[in-house]
């Protein structure tokens, strides 16, 4: 056995274990033929560089040669000991037959994924060329290239800008009657920790004019935490409406579920929610202004609080799952943090302070723009005739200031003149007159706001008051006539039933003050107090009003028809505080009064240079203020 191994060249019949090693040994190259193929298998002799050693006669080299093939480039260690080569081809014909094994199984696998690709062929096909027509088709066809058309043929075609915004303020100065108004805007804006603003005013006087001017401002000063990019987003609050069931919000954002409310095809398909921002992310860094803020859903106010405090908008949604990786990294984030609503809030309401809600005027600064006074109005017109090229015939101004105390609606009336005045002569000098404000007021069916004025004669018997509606002041026409009682001791006294019970309440304290301050019963009187067009008047502030026409009539003593009196007259006749001072001091003015009477305690209310134009008289008690309406003095 051992001379026989040793034999470098063994002959064929040399041995019978050698003959059978040798065949295995060619078994093996037969097996390792059928995994790799003739050309595989000689490219693998070629890379493993054993080609030599299979050509070899040398049996211990072909054994070596079958070893770096099967086990790929390890060197054999064991083909040289004679005891070891039958365990050593044993090996290789086992990790042959594994290599075959797997061979087979490979081929097994290889056939039914052919046949399953030649059972699904026309299906794959069919699904590819579906595919390409929809990455290559055209979304366009004949309808939509015709609407397209129909767009671009509309952009074409435009009017000519409206007077009304020709004539519509450019700049700060522009703005009539509002200087104390736009400063205090300014100040709260432009200051290094800006402020949350409430604009209160009547309509037409500049509020969102002023808003839309007031960024731009801001932005040039210096330190400002504006930057140039900063947004103005502007929306109206009374189109703002809250969803109970967060499907829309245009103000805050809002989630679209991927089953109901149409998210992106691409996210629907996987059941993902649409985060969607909302006009506070879009104000990010700007001012958020919203006109009439006062109509807004309450609902919808308490969710703009939350906002305003996190600055920060949060996303929810019962469809969102945090784990799920097929989820978009943005909208991941959006419900995960939320996204930024960083900006100023500024609101312009008509309504009273009062009728707002507390907790946002807890937030906010308060600036009130002023009504406009008739010189304002007739500034307003003359300044808008000449950005028309218009002249105006003496009076014009004059006229519509006592048609409307609004600047828009002035304007409004000075561009109806204006369409009249070119339809009657179309020339390229335009002069509109009274007579086509005239017209235009007849048309429209505008009538004067202001029918009660000051009068330099002296009326026994008549007095004016001041209340207050919205943010205008306005006269109360009050009249008394008195007669003596019919039955001595059965006197009475009718009042205005429409009047309100606050109003008959300053009534009876007049009475009992009338018997205080003179010693009569009043019930030797037969007294009829009169408030001239009627109306329900919401205040104690008449009372003062009401003694001195109650004692003008019972009298006989004639009052200056151009002083108003303002007051609450209590039953011990001190004249106590009332509210809506400057209101009452404009329509004062508007009636354009000489003097006014108001409460003491309401000095410090008073406007700063309120007293330019008419006197101010303050009084303590009612008999102060006989002197001061008197026809005689």
């Amino acid at each position: 056995m051992e001379s026989y191994l040793s034999n470098p060249r063994p002959e064929k019949n040399s041995g019978r274990l050698f003959s059978d090693l040798q065949r295995k040994v060619d078994t093996i190259y037969q097996m390792l033929l059928r995994v790799y193929g003739a050309q595989g298998i000689t490219r693998r002799a070629d890379r493993l560089k054993v080609t030599d050693l299979m050509k070899s006669t040398d049996f211990y080299e072909r054994v070596k040669a079958l070893e770096i093939l099967v086990y790929g480039e390890q060197e054999m260690s064991s083909t040289s000991d004679p005891e070891a080569l039958p365990q050593t081809i044993r090996e290789l014909e086992e990790s042959a037959s594994e290599l075959l094994a797997r061979k087979a199984v490979e081929e097994r696998l290889e056939k039914k994924v052919r046949q399953k690709i030649e059972e699904r062929y026309e299906e794959y096909v069919s699904e590819i060329r579906r595919q390409v027509l929809k990455e290559n088709a055209e979304p366009e066809n004949a309808a939509t290239l015709k609407k397209l058309g129909y767009l671009e043929k509309l952009e074409y075609t435009q009017l000519s800008t409206s007077a009304i915004e020709k004539v519509r303020p450019l700049n700060f100065e522009e703005i009539v009657g509002q200087k104390r108004a736009v400063r205090a805007l300014l100040s709260k804006l432009c200051a290094p920790f800006p402020q949350h603003i409430l604009l209160y005013g009547p309509p037409g006087v500049g509020k969102t004019t002023c808003a839309r001017l007031a960024l731009e401002y801001a932005k040039k000063v210096e330190g400002s935490v504006f930057s140039a990019g900063a947004p103005f987003i502007e929306v109206n609050g009374a189109t703002l409406r809250w969803d109970p069931r967060e499907g829309t919000n245009p103000l805050l954002g809002s989630v679209h579920d991927p089953i109901y409310q149409g998210a992106k095809k691409d996210l629907a398909e996987d059941g993902i929610p649409e985060p969607k921002p909302g006009l506070v992310t879009e104000a990010h860094g700007g001012i958020l202004f919203i006109d009439e803020i006062g109509d807004m859903d309450p609902f919808l106010h308490n969710k703009l609080l939350k906002v305003l405090e996190d600055k920060r908008v949060y996303f929810d949604s019962s469809y969102y799952d945090p784990h799920d990786q097929r989820i978009p990294q943005y909208v991941k984030k959006m419900f995960d943090h939320g996204v930024p609503a960083d900006f100023i809030l500024i609101g312009a309401t008509t309504r009273r302070r009062e009728e707002l809600s507390p907790a946002l005027r807890s937030r906010c600064a308060e600036v009130y723009f002023e009504p406009l006074t008739a010189d304002d109005i007739r500034g307003i017109v003359e300044s808008s005739a000449a950005r028309l090229g218009l002249t105006l015939e003496a009076g014009v101004s004059q006229l519509i200031s006592e048609y409307t105390n609004e600047g828009r609606k002035a304007n409004s009336i000075l561009a109806d003149a204006y369409a009249i005045a070119i339809f009657d002569n179309p020339s390229r000098h335009i002069r509109v007159t009274r007579k086509h404000i005239l017209e235009v007021i007849r048309s429209s069916r505008i009538t004067s706001y202001a029918h009660i004025k000051a009068s330099p004669e002296p009326k026994v018997g008549k007095i004016f008051g001041l209340g207050v509606v919205g943010y205008l002041g306005t006269l109360v026409e009050l009249e008394a006539v008195s007669f003596p009682a019919q039955r001595k001791g059965e006197g009475y006294i009718r009042f205005n039933d429409t009047s309100g019970p606050m109003a008959r309440d300053s009534v009876f304290n007049a009475v009992s003050v009338f018997r205080q301050v003179t010693g009569e019963d009043i019930s030797a009187y037969d007294i009829h107090i009169n408030v001239v067009g009627g109306g329900n008047i919401d205040g104690p502030s008449i009372g003062a009003a009401v003694f001195l026409v109650m004692m003008s009539a019972v009298r006989n003593i004639p009052l200056r028809q151009d002083v108003a009196v303002t007051g609450e007259l209590s039953i011990q006749g001190r004249i106590r505080p009332v509210g809506g001072l400057s209101e009452k001091l404009y329509a004062a003015r508007q009636a354009g009064m000489a003097r006014i009477l108001c409460p003491v305690d309401n000095y410090e209310e008073l406007p700063a240079g309120s007293a330019r134009d008419i006197e101010i008289v303050t009084i303590d008690r009612i008999e102060d203020a006989f002197r001061h309406v008197l026809a005689v003095t």
